[in-house]
């Protein structure tokens, strides 16, 4: 459980986020903000992009912790977007900054995480081979972190969740036809194995 001073901090430095690009938010700012002294900050944090992957690593722990029974490709989105969508500036602002890999390296985790729920939901008790497992988690990671990447180049312009339900719509059978085809490979793979 984190301590109140480092909630405070962590706190501090999203509101900041959302009203200034990173390179302009310094351990002073934060400090002042909290009311606290900059040892109070060094005790919690080494530095701010220690202190911003740690609010990223909260965050995604939490996303992934509400969707770990994630029944469509619609909510695995909805889940990797989700601190994007509520956050706003600060995602553009870590966005645009040189350390917009911390960002995306959770992103890469949140979108694993909830594909891998999806699709043991979507499977079921349907055997699957593993190869084909791999494939899948990949394929739909792929596609999750390449729409939040274009909607995130375009500046958030167009609502993801609409855009992303139309392909849903428009590819409609596509993940049962998925499941069909992993449940005859396994049966042909079981008939060759006798």
């Amino acid at each position: 459980m984190p301590s109140f001073t480092r909630e405070k901090i962590e706190e501090s430095c999203l509101k900041m986020l959302n009203e200034r690009p990173l390179n302009q938010i310094t351990v002073k700012a934060i400090v002042e903000d909290c009311g606290i002294n900059r040892n109070s900050f060094y005790y919690h944090f080494a530095d701010i992009p220690t202190l911003l992957s740690e609010i990223v690593t909260e965050y995604a722990d939490r996303l992934i912790a509400e969707y770990a029974q994630a029944d469509s490709l619609e909510e695995c989105l909805a889940a990797a977007s989700q601190f994007a969508r509520e956050n706003k500036r600060a995602v553009l602002h870590v966005y645009r900054s040189a350390n917009r890999d911390i960002y995306e390296q959770h992103l890469i985790r949140v979108c694993h995480d909830v594909v891998v729920a999806y699709l043991k939901t979507a499977f079921g008790e349907v055997p699957i081979a593993r190869e084909d497992a791999e494939a899948l988690v990949r394929f739909f990671q792929c596609e999750l972190i390449g729409q939040i990447l274009t909607w995130l180049e375009s500046d958030m312009s167009y609502d993801i969740q609409s855009q992303f339900a139309r392909m849903s719509d428009l590819r409609r059978g596509m993940v049962e036809e998925i499941i069909r085809r992993c449940r005859d490979g396994a049966a042909d793979a079981r008939e060759q194995e006798n």
